[in-house]
């Protein structure tokens, strides 16, 4: 089994003592989101790898020898700031934490996300080009792969696009952004590919991959892993330990804050001592152990 660390929320970023505690535990309890009184209880032993997603992995880097299995690591870097993405750290730390997580699991399990692509007055296509290029030239001795995606239509995105007249760039913007892109990945030596976006990247001869491949994850653990279920982007099968809207960062796009009114109550209702990542069981709560 593969643990996916978290597209939900940023677990490395706030709830690492969380994750930690439960490695010691020996097993972590997740909540389907679908079907709160349905939880899935996982045992470590039966984990082969982790993917772990953050904004910030400054905390990570410092604990990543005592994670103990195989990793790979999503950093997600952009050129947006506070109006955009409230609360992040200074991208330079951000960076040099990249150097200790590569220095522990490899450059090669490294990943940096730019994404999303998101277009508006201050964020234009040239902007993004050199943004891009800055940033390859940043992380080209710290990471061996840099992922784009475009934005999307969801319901954060439709909330805030009133304040930021932000948009998914159209078919010549599109164009021009992953033509730049893979220029800068050829010269600075990184493996650039759209995540999910093969349909308007494809016709572009531009490659689309997965963040957590099944090649990779045979790599890390010598199995074979199907695809994962959940999503149609071509990743190995993983588990996902999160919990929707427990995110505090308030990123005006995230697809995973689906409802801003519920971020305070869940994250006051996060104990670090919990199986679960916010709140507890309850009486009522069917427990059943997943295996893959």
């Amino acid at each position: 089994m593969i643990l996916n660390v978290s597209s939900r929320t940023d677990i490395p970023a706030y709830y690492l003592d969380w994750f930690f505690n439960r490695l010691e535990a020996g097993f972590v309890d997740v909540r389907n989101p679908f079907h709160e009184q349905s939880v899935s209880r996982i045992h470590f032993e039966n984990v082969d790898a982790f993917l772990f997603i953050t904004k910030d992995p400054r905390p990570l880097a410092a604990r990543m020898e005592e994670v103990g299995k195989p990793c790979v690591v999503h950093v997600t870097i952009t050129g947006y700031h506070s109006d955009i993405e409230p609360g992040l750290p200074d991208k330079r730390e951000v960076i040099d934490s990249l150097k200790k997580i590569a220095s522990v699991i490899g450059w090669d399990n490294v990943y940096v996300r730019y994404d999303p692509v998101l277009l508006n007055d201050r964020y234009t296509v040239d902007y993004h080009r050199t943004a891009f290029k800055r940033l390859a030239s940043q992380v080209k001795e710290c990471a061996a792969h840099m992922v784009i995606s475009f934005l999307d239509d969801c319901k954060n995105v439709r909330l805030h696009q009133q304040e930021t007249g932000f948009r998914r760039p159209g078919p010549d913007e599109v164009r021009q952004l992953a033509q730049s892109f893979a220029a800068s990945g050829r010269r600075y030596g990184l493996d650039v590919y759209g995540c999910n976006e093969r349909d308007i990247l494809a016709p572009l001869g531009f490659r689309d991959s997965a963040c957590f491949s099944q090649k990779k994850a045979f790599e890390l653990t010598g199995k074979a892993f199907g695809t994962w279920k959940a999503r149609d982007c071509g990743c190995v099968n993983m588990v996902d330990i999160g919990y929707y809207n427990s995110c505090p960062r308030f990123c005006k796009y995230c697809y995973a804050n689906f409802d801003e009114a519920r971020i305070g109550k869940n994250v006051k209702n996060h104990d670090p001592e919990s199986s679960l990542l916010s709140g507890h069981l309850k009486p009522e709560d069917v427990i059943k152990r997943r295996v893959k």
